[in-house]
């Protein structure tokens, strides 16, 4: 029973037979909390259960949960890979009580389990508590029969857990192992505690009281047990081992990377080794639920996490890109447990192997940089800060793997220089990040889900029903009436208005009842099932109470049924064009278009756009029927229903199946089949037609597909019928010999651009292009200078060149003045008068006379500009007083 998954299964058994409800880990991205960027423990989708804003139908809940501390306060990112128990990605092992059993059960529990069902040496165990709680002091005297030196009475924070500055908290109590007088170190509390010979395995926070300010505590009505045990700590003593790489799962990911690189785990190794392994396992788990590389906010703690990895990579020799080649081994050891890592296994492949890519390029360039800022440095010394920073914001260099470059050679970076260097960014760093990613719900609308429950949503049979107004919402609180002229947010038990979720927006139309009217604009879900109609009353006044009769606008409604289907399509055709890797990243279903967001690290050509459009189409023209099931997700996703990554999905689901494939490895077998919450058409030639209008980037490794379906695809269709007929009319050509006509105009145009160059360049050299200014001999050598009109810029280097053959040796200088006033200069020196003249020296001052700044080149041929081309003969005349004439 040691091994990792095995200590997993143990755990959330034991307390399922102890009454517990198995609750599976939350997303890495948390829903309840804008304050995280990542969960960081497992109490973090319990946040609302104990702050009593949500109820839960049970009491009790063990899980194994998924956490992340690579960013903002939780921050174990520079110490992985050096120490024996830090990581980015963990398992945190936790069992919860919301009101039911408190300390004395929590310890029983806790014995229990890590004596009897986990067999450790109770005389290896010692635990604290917080120094003034005799009660839990007693129940381990009592419980464990643990004598009092043992219990650890501890006066600081570290045993005193608050959620914040107000709100719940209570003591806690840490259950340590000692693993031995072999290892340094001593108990908590005394002046060795920072060794490793005793290691927390363990934390039972006994929430009993709320903090109302910061001088008032009282007592919580109903006290609650929150725990943590990181999956890793416990598998190590589990194990024998007293460090968690070299578990078994830490084990199997380096064995991993050690064969596909050749490259032994020991030595210096070691350290690039251990940062692969645990870097691979946040990366993939963050990828899984929705987060991909960018240069803000979760995406830029991501790609740090992979750069980082990455580069330790590079380190151990891999000519390659590595990490994407991992992944296997990370779903043959955790995909059991977390089915996401095997569902999205195909994009997790594809966005590591081109970060990689992508990275090795910047790494090459940094680390190049890097040297150079550093070759003067010894051990001791530290890299300024500007230069670090430089390094970051330029080069996309993070300081994280700065540190990690410069720390074998013992140099440290100039920290303060750093984050002064950052503080200018700060302002708009704190804009880009906005919390947790998803809107904060606002306390009222879990107060109301409590008060009137869940919504009950008829609108998939219906775009009618009769309701009864259980709330109304003014001004962010709840409201006794509203009158005609005032916003209003109404719930009622029973609506067939669609709440804005999964892409499709909420659904408009009208609210009416004895005396009133209510127009809604938009409808939103609120709190996990609670259906919001905002809207404005026309007349009238509503209370709550008031039987109500609630119309969905149909026209609007039968649209956005039709692009949400043409959606599940588009999604389909892209993965058989693309590949399986294109997963969803984001989607809108407006009643005018549908525009979807999706995985694919590089632009879709014409052609791939056009099979994208057949193959939707051909779904389209079948008419099949589009059918709904509901059934238990787990069975759903068996049956190969496809599941949006980071998406929160209920034990049941509905799955939407749409047409019959018909080529392909899927001919014959259904077309589209995914988990939707959405409504859709009864048929997919309800549809009409879809039609793809654009196609670009978002982010990186991100594309978007804007699409018409219907009346608009018609529409739009017809525009560009009419645009065709029209340009056929003017070219006096049928419409099918648009494009030829268009092709031989266009490399018509192109030759005499050709010719009238040549004809400008001839032109200029004969002298009578412009106004000429000439001296035979400027500082001794031969000068040509000359202002000519009509060229373009591109153009005056070859008359440069042309000047300096015919001149033979010495300088030319060409000035272009444009039509917008701006002017352009070359000058051009023979390659016998480089020793004396520099055309770059030559060239600046003739664009400082024309107003202009710098220029650049060669020393034989150099270019510049400025905005006064008035200034043209200045410019000339400032070259020959540059070369002494």
């Amino acid at each position: 029973m040691s091994g990792v998954n095995a200590i997993r299964t143990a755990f959330l058994d034991f307390f399922a037979k102890n009454g517990h409800e198995a609750v599976a880990s939350g997303p890495l991205v948390p829903r309840n909390d804008p304050t995280l960027m990542f969960t960081n423990a497992g109490m973090v989708q319990f946040k609302n259960v104990f702050t009593g804003i949500e109820q839960r139908p049970y009491s009790r809940a063990a899980t194994a949960q998924k956490c992340v501390r690579a960013g903002g306060k939780h921050n174990d990112l520079d110490n992985v890979g050096y120490t024996a128990r830090h990581h980015t990605f963990f398992e945190m092992l936790g069992n919860f009580s919301f009101g039911d059993y408190f300390k004395d059960v929590a310890i029983e529990l806790a014995w229990n389990l890590i004596t009897r069902e986990f067999g450790l040496d109770p005389k290896r165990l010692l635990v604290t508590v917080y120094h003034t709680d005799d009660e839990a002091a007693g129940h381990w005297k009592k419980i464990a029969g643990l004598p009092d030196d043992r219990i650890i009475r501890i006066p600081t924070s570290d045993n005193f857990w608050a959620m914040g500055d107000t709100g719940p908290c209570g003591p806690c109590s840490e259950i340590f192992y000692d693993h031995g007088e072999g290892i340094p170190g001593g108990p908590p509390g005394s002046p060795d505690e920072d060794g490793d010979r005793f290691i927390e395995i363990w934390n039972l926070v006994f929430m009993q009281f709320e903090q109302i300010t910061k001088d008032e505590r009282i007592d919580l009505p109903r006290p609650s047990i929150d725990t943590g045990m990181g999956l890793e700590r416990i598998a190590a003593v589990l194990q024998g081992e007293h460090d968690n790489y070299d578990i078994d799962l830490f084990k199997a990911l380096i064995a991993a990377a050690v064969d596909l690189t050749g490259v032994p785990a020991e030595g210096k190794n070691r350290a690039s080794h251990r940062v692969i392994a645990d870097h691979l396992r946040a990366s993939s788990f963050l990828i899984a639920d929705g987060v991909l590389p960018s240069n803000e906010g979760r995406g830029y703690v991501l790609r740090r996490i992979m750069r980082r990895a990455m580069r330790h990579a590079q380190l151990l020799g891999a000519k390659d890109p590595l990490m994407w080649r991992l992944v296997p081994a990370l779903t043959r050891e955790m995909g059991q447990a977390y089915p996401e890592l095997v569902r999205g296994e195909a994009l997790i492949t594809e966005t590591l192997k081109l970060e990689e890519t992508r990275f090795r390029k910047t790494l090459a360039r940094g680390l190049t940089l890097l040297s150079d800022a550093t070759g003067a440095l010894s051990k001791g010394d530290s890299l300024d800060g500007e230069t670090a920073f430089k390094l970051y914001d330029t080069y996309g260099f993070p300081l994280d793997l700065t540190q990690d470059a410069l720390r074998q050679r013992g140099i440290g970076v100039d920290l303060d220089g750093f984050n002064a260097a950052m503080e200018r960014q700060k302002a708009e760093a704190r804009a880009s990040w906005a919390g947790s990613g998803e809107a904060a719900t606002e306390t009222v609308w879990f107060q109301l889900k409590e008060k009137v429950g869940a919504t009950e949503f008829l609108g998939y049979s219906s775009e009618s029903a009769e309701g009864v107004v259980q709330a109304l919402v003014r001004a962010g609180a709840e409201a006794d009436a509203a009158k005609a002229g005032e916003e209003v947010a109404v719930i009622v038990n029973q609506t067939p208005f669609y709440g804005e979720s999964g892409g499709q927006v909420g659904d408009t139309g009208r609210i009416s009842g004895e005396g009133f009217s209510i127009e809604v604009t938009d409808t939103q879900k609120k709190a996990d099932g609670l259906f919001v109609h905002f809207g404005r009353v026309l007349e009238g006044e509503v209370r709550p109470g008031a039987v109500v009769h609630l119309d969905v606008d149909h026209a609007r409604r039968g649209k956005l049924r039709a692009n949400h289907s043409a959606t599940h399509l588009v999604h389909e055709a892209l993965r058989e064009v693309l590949g399986t890797h294109v997963a969803q990243k984001g989607s809108l279903v407006a009643p005018d278009r549908l525009r979807f967001d999706f995985s694919h690290p590089k632009p879709i050509s014409a052609d791939e756009i056009e099979n994208v459009e057949r193959m939707a189409n051909a779904i389209v023209v079948q008419n099949a029927p589009v059918t709904t099931r509901l059934m238990a997700v787990d069975d759903a996703i068996a049956e190969g229903a496809m599941a949006l990554f980071g998406e929160k999905y209920g034990d049941e689901v509905r799955v939407v199946t749409m047409g019959t494939a018909i080529e392909g490895d899927k001919a014959g077998k259904p077309y589209s089949v995914e988990l939707c919450g959405g409504t859709h058409v009864s048929a997919t030639g309800d549809i009409g037609l879809v039609r793809v209008v654009a196609e670009g980037a978002v982010a990186a490794g991100v594309r978007r597909v804007e699409a018409l379906t219907g009346e608009a695809a018609r529409r739009h269709l017809d525009e560009q019928d009419r645009r065709l007929k029209a340009v056929a009319a003017s070219l006096k050509v049928a419409p099918a010999d648009v494009p030829s006509r268009v092709e031989a105009l266009v490399e018509e145009r192109r030759r005499l651009e050709r010719e009238l160059s040549e004809a400008r360049r001839q032109l200029a050299l004969g002298g009578g292009g412009g106004e000429q200014v000439e001296t035979e001999k400027v500082a001794g050598t031969g000068f040509m200078g000359r202002v000519v009109n009509g060229v373009s810029p591109k153009d005056l280097k070859p008359l440069a060149d042309e000047g300096k053959v015919s001149l033979g040796s010495g300088v030319v200088v060409f000035v272009g003045a444009g039509e917008d006033g701006k002017a352009s200069v070359v000058v051009g020196v023979t390659e016998d008068q480089t020793a004396r003249f520099s055309a770059v020296d030559l060239v600046r001052a003739a664009s400082a006379a024309l107003g202009g700044k710098g220029g650049g080149g060669r020393p034989d041929m150099a270019q510049a500009g400025g905005p006064d081309a008035s200034k043209a003969t200045d410019a000339i005349a400032a070259v020959r007083a540059a070369m002494g004439g």
